[in-house]
């Protein structure tokens, strides 16, 4: 039986080529371990470049999108399943209660808000799901000195720190997935 992988992403491609060729080989190696695809159900930048790789493969693409955003950014016409919610905040529980991993790609202010909500749920055991981020380029490199920063000044346990994984290729952070 397939699993879902759950992709927190931007509605931008981002300044970077690498950003998108890293989240085209992410998308590759899910695939080859049969990841169907959750994600924010858009059909721009990031969202759309893993919809279409996920969608060329054959696989299950799942969009859950609120009703605002389907009103001001039109969602992936082609994808297999587009659940309208009526917030942000009943996206994040219907992709939590879809998927079996979560990963951030580069990505903005709500990406950031997606992988920390589903972290949160991690760490303090609501949930026991493989939580991680894709590095591409140090891009939440920011991120993790800020994690850091909350260990040393001992508002974050290291060990739940480690918690979300923050890999710099697709292949070690598929390499957590599967050992996790």
């Amino acid at each position: 039986m397939s699993k879902r992988a759950c992709l927190f992403c931007g509605a931008n491609t981002g300044a970077s080529a690498t950003i998108v060729e890293e989240t085209q080989a992410l998308c590759d190696l899910l695939i080859a371990h049969d990841y169907d695809l959750v994600y924010g159900g858009g059909r721009d930048g990031l969202m759309g470049v893993i919809a279409e790789q996920f969608l060329k493969a054959d696989r299950q693409v799942i969009g859950v999108r609120p009703l605002k955003l389907i009103k001001e950014e039109p969602p992936h016409e082609a994808i297999s399943t587009l659940i309208a919610v009526e917030d942000m905040f009943e996206r994040k529980q219907r992709m939590m209660e879809l998927s079996d991993v979560f990963i951030a790609l580069p990505g903005g202010i709500g990406t950031l808000d997606e992988i920390i909500e589903a972290y949160t749920h991690f760490k303090l055991g609501y949930t026991h799901k493989f939580c991680g981020i894709l590095n591409t380029g140090n891009f939440y490199g920011g991120l993790n000195d800020l994690l850091n920063h909350m260990v040393e000044k001992a508002f974050l346990k290291q060990e739940d720190k480690e918690k979300l994984v923050f890999s710099s290729t697709p292949r070690d952070l598929m390499a957590a997935i599967l050992a996790f």
